[in-house]
C-alpha cells in the first residue's frame, strides 16, 4: 500500500518489511490538519489496518513539527456555526481517527519529530508507543484558548501518567520537553533529532519480525483488560492463548525452542 502524491497532506508508504509510514504532510502550517485532511488520514488508517502487507504503522510529521492540532482556518469558522456544526467537526471527523485506532490492532508508534500541540499531541497519546526528537516539545494547549481537549486528550493523558500529572498539564497547558516527556512516561524513548525516525523504523522492524497473531493478541489483551475485572481477564488471556496454540506458526517456534534446549 503506497500513496505517493508528494501535493497530498498525507502520504503512506510501506517498507519491505512491513512498516508503514504515515507522514502528516503540511509542513508550511506545522501540519495542523483540516477536515478533507482528517478524512484522508482516517481512510489510510482503515485501509492500512486491512492490507496484510501492513503490520506496523509508524505516524510522523514533514518539516519540523509533529502536529499543532486543527487548522486556524477551521477554527475561524466556528463563531459562525451552531452548536452541532461544531460538535459534527469533531464527532463525524477528528474523532475517528481516535474510534479507529481503538478498534484496530496492529501497533501504531507515534515518532514526535517536533511541535505537537492540542489536537496534534492527543493524535499522538493515543498511538500505542511514542518516540520523541530529543528537540521536540508537546502540550495540552487548549486551556490558552479557554477550550477542554477535544480529541481525547482528558482520556489518553491520566492512563499515561496519572491523575494530578494530567490534570496540571491540561489546566496550565505548559510546554513538556522531550527529557520530561521521557521522566512522565509520555514517551517510550528520546533520540537524537537527525536518528530519531531511523531509530523508530528499527523498533518498528522488530515488533513487524515478531508473530503478528500474537502482537495483536497482545494489544488486545492490554487495551480490553483496562476495563476488566481480573477473572474477566483470565478468562479471555485463556481464550486467545488457546486460539494462538492451534497456529502452525506458534507450533513451529515451540518445537523449534524444545529442539534447542535438547
Amino acid at each position: 500500500m503506497t500513496t505517493n502524491q508528494d501535493d497530498s497532506p498525507i502520504l503512506f508508504t510501506t517498507d519491505e518489511y512491513g512498516v508503514g509510514t504515515l507522514l502528516l504532510n503540511r509542513p508550511e502550517k506545522l501540519n495542523a490538519f483540516t477536515v478533507p485532511m482528517i478524512d484522508l488520514w482516517y481512510q489510510t488508517l482503515v485501509k492500512a489496518s486491512e492490507d496484510p502487507a501492513v503490520k506496523v504503522i509508524v505516524v510522523t510529521g514533514a518539516g519540523r513539527a509533529f502536529c499543532a492540532g486543527g487548522a486556524v482556518e477551521d477554527m475561524l469558522k466556528f463563531p459562525t456555526q451552531d452548536a452541532m456544526e461544531r460538535k459534527d467537526y469533531l464527532w463525524k471527523h477528528v474523532h475517528h481517527i481516535a474510534l479507529h485506532m481503538e478498534r484496530m490492532d496492529k501497533p501504531v508508534i507515534a515518532c514526535i519529530n517536533g511541535v505537537a500541540r492540542g489536537a496534534g499531541f492527543d493524535m499522538a497519546l493515543m498511538c500505542d508507543m511514542r518516540t520523541m526528537a530529543a528537540s521536540a516539545t508537546v502540550a495540552e494547549a487548549y486551556i490558552n484558548m479557554g477550550l477542554i481537549a477535544g480529541d481525547g486528550g482528558g482520556y489518553f493523558l491520566p492512563r499515561l501518567v496519572g491523575t494530578a500529572r494530567a490534570l496540571e498539564m491540561l489546566w496550565r497547558g505548559n510546554v513538556v520537553n522531550a527529557t520530561d516527556a521521557e521522566r512522565y512516561g509520555l514517551v517510550n524513548h528520546v533520540f537524537a533529532d537527525d536518528v530519531v525516525l531511523a531509530e523508530t523504523m528499527k523498533i518498528a522492524r522488530e515488533i513487524a519480525a515478531q508473530s503478528q497473531s500474537a502482537i495483536r493478541f497482545f494489544k488486545r489483551t492490554v487495551y480490553q483488560s483496562r476495563d476488566m475485572s481480573l477473572i474477566a481477564h483470565l478468562d479471555m488471556v485463556s481464550s486467545h492463548m488457546s486460539v494462538l496454540e492451534d497456529l502452525q506458526e506458534q507450533r513451529a517456534k515451540v518445537q523449534a525452542f524444545a529442539n534447542r534446549k535438547r
